[in-house]
């Protein structure tokens, strides 16, 4: 789970600090900056499946999860001397044991036979890049892992020339003899040089450190604010995709696959276990959108399959396409939580969309759920104030942490983008309210009043 997430210098962030809980929401005015933040961890995802060895970082073309043009359009103030930094920080599933070889003091021994032992449950990586000549170079390459930074770095903002070190006295990376002292710069946002390996007889140990980032650049999911309309019949031919797809595309897809595995969801310990479809139903059904929620082969054989709901107990079941619109603008949201793997994380865009004001605060209870039973971390950006109160709410009543629930305000000051984090106390109070946070409450029925009376008095007279 990403615990820390920091950057420098993207688009309209000067720099955003931010610590992250099992649910996290960016909360703020139009175009003030909350996209970008999830912007940048889909430019690191999509940077890790990229096919091209040469990139730095991946901002995207036309198909592409996120499109963000060039390092010119990104790079904060489009300031092309200035560099781009993050730093992300992560717990990992299990606890990582690695032995780095160290140089032994006998002379008839190469190295220890133990060596140096580092462990632990938390990782950090921090990497810079700066533009040139419409390419990316790379200053600096950093993995920290048991109080140790593990850096690459360019020697004098050479963009052929790194040094690898360790910053602690107890281990030190030894060349191979005969090897020229020059490593090159690092591949993409988070892989070490090949020729690297050749360089250093006992930096074996770091491709450990690339695994676990590519595993948790692999367990983050995206869903974005505009979802696909309905369809009356689906064509699903065996197919087992990772997500529901960026627009909920492949929602269909992803219900009938987990239905065809057996898929099993349960509500919490010792409760009930449902089947895939089931649990959807339930959900929908809870939140007051619907009765009862199918998805069934229309004939055998034909691959063609229908979505069909039932709006109360006594009605007869209608097509997905005949009801209304926020069924099928919520179904991707619920059926991508329940779909991912376990201890994945999920960012979604306006999950409030086209939704009634009491299903979005029915929808905070979705995500606090699924967040918990299924340790699945929610990092969503929206603009609903009912979704936000509803997590207020459980904080106050202790059915959710102030810890796991990380709430932020983002605005923009002169075209730079600003966060504040809503301090949210063991009652469920925000104890730092920003002004004008959604909108002037106060001032809207003042105005209301004033109005009514000075018309009343009018038509007194």
């Amino acid at each position: 789970m990403l615990t820390h997430f920091k950057i420098e210098n993207f688009k309209a962030w000067r720099e955003a600090d931010l610590t992250l809980g099992k649910v996290t929401g960016f909360f703020g005015s139009n175009s003030a900056g909350k996209s970008s933040l999830l912007q940048f961890l889909l430019a690191l995802k999509q940077t890790r499946n990229a096919t091209d060895q040469g990139l730095l970082l991946d901002f995207g073309g036309p198909t592409a999860m996120v499109n963000l043009g060039t390092f010119k359009d990104v790079v904060h103030q489009q300031d092309e001397q200035t560099s781009i930094r993050w730093v992300l920080d992560w717990t990992l599933p299990r606890e990582l044991v690695i032995r780095a070889r160290t140089p032994s003091k006998r002379r008839d021994q190469r190295f220890k036979r133990r060596g140096q032992r580092f462990k632990g449950k938390h990782l950090q990586t921090r990497c810079e890049v700066v533009g040139s000549n419409s390419l990316l170079r790379r200053h600096e390459l950093v993995y920290r892992f048991d109080e140790v930074d593990f850096k690459l770095q360019s020697k004098d903002g050479s963009e052929k020339d790194f040094e690898l070190w360790a910053d602690t006295e107890k281990f030190e990376f030894i060349r191979t003899p005969g090897r020229a002292p020059r490593s090159s710069r690092p591949i993409k946002a988070y892989r070490f040089p090949n020729e690297m390996w050749d360089y250093y007889q006992n930096a074996d140990f770091l491709g450990d450190f690339e695994l676990c980032y590519e595993k948790l650049m692999d367990s983050i999911y995206y869903l974005g604010p505009l979802r696909e309309y309905p369809w009356r019949e689906y064509h699903w031919g065996g197919s087992r995709p990772e997500d529901v797809g960026p627009r909920g595309e492949r929602t269909m897809d992803a219900i009938l696959a987990a239905t065809r595995d057996g898929k099993m969801r349960s509500l919490g310990y010792r409760k009930k276990k449902r089947t895939f479809q089931e649990m959807i139903a339930y959900w929908l059904k809870k939140l007051g959108l619907i009765d009862d929620f199918s998805l069934e082969e229309i004939a055998a054989g034909t691959n063609l399959y229908q979505a069909k709901v039932k709006t109360s107990r006594s009605s007869m079941p209608t097509a997905l396409t005949d009801v209304g619109f926020g069924v099928s603008q919520i179904l991707p949201i619920l059926v991508l939580l329940y779909y991912v793997p376990k201890g994945s994380t999920v960012l979604l865009e306006q999950p409030e969309i086209h939704l009634h004001p009491r299903v979005q605060s029915e929808l905070a209870d979705v995500m606090l759920n699924i967040a918990d039973v299924r340790n699945v971390q929610i990092i969503l950006e929206s603009h609903s104030e009912h979704l936000m109160r509803r997590l207020q709410r459980r904080v106050a009543e202790e059915e959710a942490s102030s810890d796991d629930v990380k709430l932020y305000f983002v605005s923009s000051q002169r075209g730079q983008a600003q966060v504040e984090d809503l301090r949210l106390n063991d009652w469920g109070e925000i104890e730092n309210w920003p002004d004008q946070f959604f909108g002037d409450e106060m001032g809207e029925i003042f105005a209301i009043t004033e109005a009514s009376l000075r018309r009343r008095t009018e038509q007194s007279k």
